[in-house]
């Protein structure tokens, strides 16, 4: 073959890499899977003071949600998301659908919220009295919208926030939430039986933030019997192709004082 056909050739093929996404390259993808446990007696949940709206809020059994225990003693609403920058993501993980935030029932659905940088959230008013919805992020805008009885509203962010964000109402002060935001897809928040799974992550060495509005920053759990601790709720992980189950993580009931 003559020498500048087979340059031409290398330069196509240099061109190719250039222009294809790097989440091509990434050799395998593995489900990373997980459960957070309440180590020793399982707290009631304090019920919450209705004052306002009452003949409308006070129908509802609303309880504090700081810290909720579920089914075998499982930690819910824990945050865990990939903190490594430009991580290659899984084409089928494309965000298309909008996320939605409701306000149902005098308080915010889900408690914690993830969506992405970009991706449209809308925040929903399914109640039948008005609602105001305070974003307190701290990188992108903060958003402060009165939504009346059946309305929504959308917001986007331009930016990843470091933490979750609070949501509040300011007309019922007992309702709080919160919103994750992250520029890529993964992230999960604990069900009420603790379990969490992140799937189509790239194999390799991660490493996770791990977080609870109660405590902060996870950073003393019990794995296997053994007590660890992860600076500033910072954990490595290897990630398989064949997947990654981390088991049941307790987390001693000091860690939520």
């Amino acid at each position: 073959m003559p020498t500048s056909n087979v340059r031409r050739i290398g330069l196509s093929f240099a061109a190719a890499l250039l222009l294809t996404p790097a989440s091509v390259f990434a050799a395998e993808w593995g489900t990373l899977t997980g459960r957070f446990v309440f180590g020793g007696d399982a707290p009631a949940a304090p019920k919450l003071t209705v004052d306002k709206d009452v003949d409308v809020c006070s129908k509802f059994d609303l309880v504090n949600e700081e810290l909720v225990v579920g089914e075998g003693k499982g930690v819910a609403n824990i945050v865990i998301f990939v903190r490594d920058k430009n991580v290659d993501v899984h084409p089928d993980l494309k965000a298309t659908e909008p996320v939605v935030l409701d306000n149902l029932g005098c308080r915010f659905f889900p408690h914690v919220a993830f969506v992405q940088v970009g991706q449209d959230m809308v925040i929903k008013n399914s109640d039948p009295v008005g609602h105001n919805s305070n974003v307190a992020t701290l990188k992108n805008p903060a958003s402060n919208t009165l939504i009346p009885a059946g309305g929504e509203t959308k917001i986007s962010f331009r930016s990843d926030e470091a933490v979750p964000a609070a949501v509040t109402c300011n007309i019922h002060p007992w309702m709080k939430g919160w919103v994750v935001v992250r520029d890529n897809p993964y992230a999960a928040v604990t069900g009420e039986d603790g379990s969490f799974t992140i799937e189509k992550l790239p194999a390799g060495e991660l490493e996770l933030q791990l977080w609870h509005e109660k405590a902060g920053y996870l950073d003393t759990i019990v794995i296997g019997g053994k007590k660890t601790d992860v600076k500033r709720g910072r954990m490595d992980v290897e990630i398989k192709a064949s997947g990654t189950d981390l088991g049941e993580m307790v987390l001693d009931a000091s860690v939520f004082k």
